[in-house]
Parts: C-alpha cells; sequence; structure tokens
C-alpha cells in the first residue's frame, strides 16, 4: 500500500532552524565587527570614562594644509588623561605584532598630515578635561592648562587676572600641546623666546603609556625631549605656563621699505635694543601697485598728503611691522614711539598707526580667518613653507627668492623677522641654525582649488622646490620650521648633530614608534611572530 511522502521538517522544526540562522549570522558579524578590519577586539573593551569611535572619521583625516588625507580606524574623545594612557599602554602591550599608532590632534592646524595616524588612532584633544584651567597671581605668576586648550582660551582667561602668556603664535586658535610641540613662535619671540622657552611644568604621556610629571627639576630629559618633539616623544596632557602683567592697549605701527638691506638691519637694531618695541615682524609686498589705498582701513597715515603721492611703481616692498605696548594711564607713550621710530630709515611717507586693545592686537588673524570662511576660502590646500635662516645668509636668501624666484606673486602673506638665539634653549628637541640672529621667514601660500594658474597648487609647490633647491644648492645651512620630510634620511639631516640624541629619546619614551606617526620620522616596525 503507498505511502504519502512525510517532510521531515515540520514547520515548527523550520521555524526555529531560521530563528537559529539569524542568530548564528548575527553572532558572525559581531565577530567580524569586533576584529576588523585590524582592530583588536581588546581595544573595544577598554574601560574608558571617554570613548572610541569607529565611524564619522573623516575630520581626522584632514588638516588645515589639505593636502593630506589619511583616515584612521578610530578616534578617541578621552574625558581624562587616563583615557589617553590606558589606550596608548593598551597598544604597547600588544607589541610590535600590532600595526596600530596614535596621533594627538588638538586644532587640526597641521600642514602635511603631521596629525593623522592612517589605519591608527587619532585622539581629540580638545575633548580632554583636564583640571580646570587655573591661573596663579603673585611674584612670579603661571597658568596651568590642559594641553587641548585653546591659547584664545587662555588668554581671555588670564585677562581677568590682569596677565597673560608672555610669548605668542600670530594665530592664536591653536592647542598649547600642538605649539609646544613644535615651538611656538610670533613677534615677541626675540625677546621672550618662543613658546617653549616659557612653560614651567608639563604632565607627558609617553610612548609606554606612562603618565610623567617633568620640569626642569624632575625627569628633565622627558621635558626637554617633548619640547619641540613634534609628538614623538609624548602627548602633552598638561602645562604650566608663564605669565605676565598685561596691557590693556597697543600702538600698531607698520612703515615700509623698498631696500631689503635697510629693511633687515633696522629690525636686527630694534631686537638688539634694551628699550624697543614688545613685537618685531615683517613682511614682503610683492608688484602691489597703488598700495597705499589698498591698505589696511584700521591704519591712519601719519601725512596723508604726502603718503598720497607715494606709488610703488610694481616694486617689491618690505614692510616692518611693529607693536608698543601700554596703558591708558601711562604718559609719554608717543614720545617714545617718535625716540624709537626716529631711529629707523623707512620711507618717511608710509607711517601707519593705530591704536586697538591688546586683545584685539593678539587675536587679530582670527579676523581674516572669519572673513575667508565667509567666502570659502578658509578650507582650501595651504602649501606653506617655513624656514629658519642664519643671519648671514639672509642678504644672499632674500636676492634670489625676491628677486627671481617670488615675482609675479606671493599668493598669500610672506613673514620675514629675526630672533635672538640666546632666547631658545637647546636642550629642546628643536633645530635651528647656528648663529646668535636668524630670522624666520614663512611662506604662507593659500592655493585656488582646480586652479592650473600662478594660483595653483602644483605652481605653489613648484616654487617651494625652487626655493628649499635654492637654499640647498647656495649651502645657506637653513633649517625648515614645522619641518616635512618623507625618509629618514632627510630627517637625519634636518636634525643634523642632533640625530643621535632624538633616537636615544625615541628609544627611551617610544621605543614601539607608536607616537606621531604623520611626522614620518620613525616608522613602527611590525613583528609577524
Amino acid at each position: 500500500m503507498g505511502t504519502q511522502p512525510c517532510s521531515w521538517l515540520t514547520k515548527h522544526d523550520f521555524s526555529f532552524l531560521r530563528t537559529f540562522m539569524i542568530l548564528l549570522l548575527s553572532f558572525v558579524t559581531i565577530r567580524i565587527n569586533l576584529c576588523s578590519p585590524g582592530i583588536p577586539y581588546s581595544l573595544r573593551s577598554l574601560s574608558l570614562e571617554g570613548n572610541l569611535v569607529y565611524d564619522e572619521l573623516h575630520y581626522a583625516a584632514r588638516d588645515f594644509g589639505n593636502r593630506f588625507h589619511f583616515p584612521p580606524l578610530a578616534i578617541l574623545h578621552p574625558n581624562s588623561v587616563s583615557d589617553i594612557a590606558s589606550t596608548i599602554r593598551h597598544i604597547w602591550q600588544l607589541g610590535p605584532t600590532s600595526a596600530l599608532t596614535v596621533a594627538a590632534r588638538g586644532h587640526g592646524h597641521s600642514l602635511q598630515g603631521q596629525a593623522q595616524a592612517h589605519r591608527g588612532i587619532v585622539i581629540n584633544m580638545k575633548s580632554l578635561r583636564g583640571p580646570q584651567m587655573q591661573v596663579h597671581s603673585g611674584e612670579f605668576p603661571f597658568v596651568d592648562v590642559s594641553g587641548g586648550e585653546l591659547w584664545i582660551n587662555i588668554l581671555q582667561e588670564s585677562l581677568k587676572y590682569g596677565l597673560a602668556p608672555k610669548s605668542w603664535t600670530d594665530y592664536l586658535h591653536l592647542t598649547v600641546g600642538g605649539t609646544l610641540s613644535n615651538a611656538g613662535i610670533s613677534g615677541q619671540a626675540f625677546r621672550h623666546g618662543p613658546q617653549i622657552s616659557n612653560v614651567h611644568q608639563l604632565e607627558v604621556v609617553t610612548g609606554k603609556g606612562e603618565v610623567v610629571n617633568c620640569s626642569l627639576n624632575q625627569n628633565t630629559e622627558l621635558f626637554h625631549s617633548v619640547l619641540g618633539g613634534l609628538g614623538q616623544f609624548g602627548i602633552i596632557t598638561q602645562a604650566r605656563i608663564s605669565l605676565e602683567p598685561a596691557p590693556q592697549m597697543v600702538k600698531w605701527i607698520r612703515v615700509l621699505y623698498s631696500d631689503f638691506s635697510t629693511f633687515s638691519s633696522d629690525q636686527e637694531r630694534l631686537i638688539s635694543m634694551e628699550n624697543t618695541f614688545d613685537y618685531i615682524e615683517g613682511f614682503v609686498i610683492i608688484n602691489r601697485t597703488g598700495l597705499l589705498n589698498n591698505w589696511r582701513s584700521s591704519f591712519n597715515l601719519q601725512d596723508p598728503v604726502q603718503a598720497s603721492k607715494f606709488n610703488s611703481d610694481g616694486r617689491t616692498l618690505f614692510c616692518l611691522e611693529l607693536a608698543k605696548y601700554f596703558d591708558p594711564e601711562k604718559t609719554g607713550i608717543n614720545q617714545e614711539i617718535e625716540r624709537l621710530l626716529s631711529q629707523l630709515r623707512y620711507i618717511s611717507s608710509t607711517l601707519f598707526i593705530s591704536e586697538v586693545s591688546y586683545l584685539d592686537f593678539l587675536d587679530r588673524v582670527h579676523v581674516s580667518e572669519i572673513k575667508l570662511r565667509s567666502k570659502g576660502l578658509w578650507e582650501v590646500p595651504h602649501p606653506w613653507l617655513n624656514l629658519l635662516i642664519p643671519k648671514s645668509k639672509i642678504d644672499i636668501f632674500a636676492k634670489e627668492v625676491f628677486g627671481n624666484i617670488l615675482t609675479d606673486t606671493s599668493n598669500g602673506p610672506v613673514l620675514i623677522y629675526p630672533v635672538n638665539k640666546s632666547k631658545w634653549d637647546n636642550r629642546t628637541s628643536v633645530v635651528i641654525p647656528d648663529e646668535d640672529i636668524f630670522y624666520l621667514v614663512a611662506f604662507l601660500s593659500s592655493a585656488v582649488p582646480s586652479s592650473t594658474g600662478t594660483d595653483g597648487l602644483e605652481h605653489i609647490l613648484t616654487q617651494n622646490k625652487r626655493i628649499l633647491d635654492f637654499c640647498e644648492t647656495a649651502n645657506l645651512g637653513v633649517k625648515q620650521y614645522l619641518p616635512h620630510y618623507t625618509t629618514q634620511e632627510e630627517w637625519q639631516a634636518h636634525y643634523g648633530p642632533l640625530w643621535e640624541v632624538i633616537i636615544k629619546r625615541k628609544s627611551a619614551y617610544d621605543p614601539l614608534a607608536i607616537l606621531a606617526p604623520g611626522q614620518r620620522i620613525f616608522q613602527k616596525a611590525i613583528s609577524l611572530s
């Protein structure tokens, strides 16, 4: 007798099997997400006050230079220093078999991807919630701040106590850890040195995940290593910054020169005087006709009639920018400025003077930023080139660069001003020329996207290379500030006699080369065993 075929799976059994397969596939998916791409499961399981995020990573793959884009695997938003230490310590404990690296990112103002970590972890330092900023007044005032704090915030807080840091960068919307990892230079550096010369104490997380306090008297070698160390030896999480009484007002002055030697010798005279201006910078004005009619509206001409007769005739001019700080109740400030100006040899009809608050003067670049952002011209490629040039070679440099290489347009400000080597500490990791006076020359170019002309990225990069090639061929002894090289051989040449010290410091504080991979100084060695 025939039987009806019977299914070995009942409806209930099929439903159970379907549910089982869904759970199995979900489990596999979770395992894949936890373990790839290249993220150890243990990293995701770290106990943190803040959090590691694995999506929305695009902002950590770009910077102000807007030329290099290296996406990380994750971004750490730390709530505490222990979050940073735990993360780095964990990677350190993974040993040389892990390819993970770590980069600290402040305001993202690096130029060549230095704060990026390709397939590594970027630490958002502005998320760091350290101890609240504290200003300590007294005979030797100072302020304790987080490494992720912006200098503009430090200025605003310290001004409440009638105090301010001594040394600045031209742009204040940068983090403490970022500028101290480079040097921090502006027009006050001739007198006070760079920002790294005005630090009393640091808290640092090393490449082993150790939290270390260091100063001139405690863990001295680490203190000097980290200052100007390009993030190679530790991440600055707290800093004690020296303060001084803050003025209320500033006499802001600009004068013009047509002869470079006169311009440079006047600058050198000013930075060598005891009673001089409080801020001294210069910049180059290339091929601008009708210059005085297009100067800054915030500046007043001393002699408008005489000035109206002046025309640059397309010449390259050199502007000396000066500032004298004062309080309103102080008398004789105008006479003091007249005395100082009388010793200079600028074009007499080109004296421009403005009076602004101390805060407005120091935050002057931010005004330009707001304008550029409104026009969509801030987030463009910035192929900047910053050089430190010995005083003995500055005339040779200027003759070739401003006479032959950079003649048609500058595509942005060109700063040039001298500083005194005596104000720099040679125990730090910064490399500077070996002369008593050297110049910062900064080509702060902006490239127009998609342009193939003189304002395009390729043209500016070619121009930068011509400048660097000339410096090398002429053996000028130039050092790059905010340096960028792609090979260890180039870095070795950059550091020169300091290279062996750099090697020892790296071996002591970050032996697995976990930190700041975007600087391209050391490559993390991966062991497959």
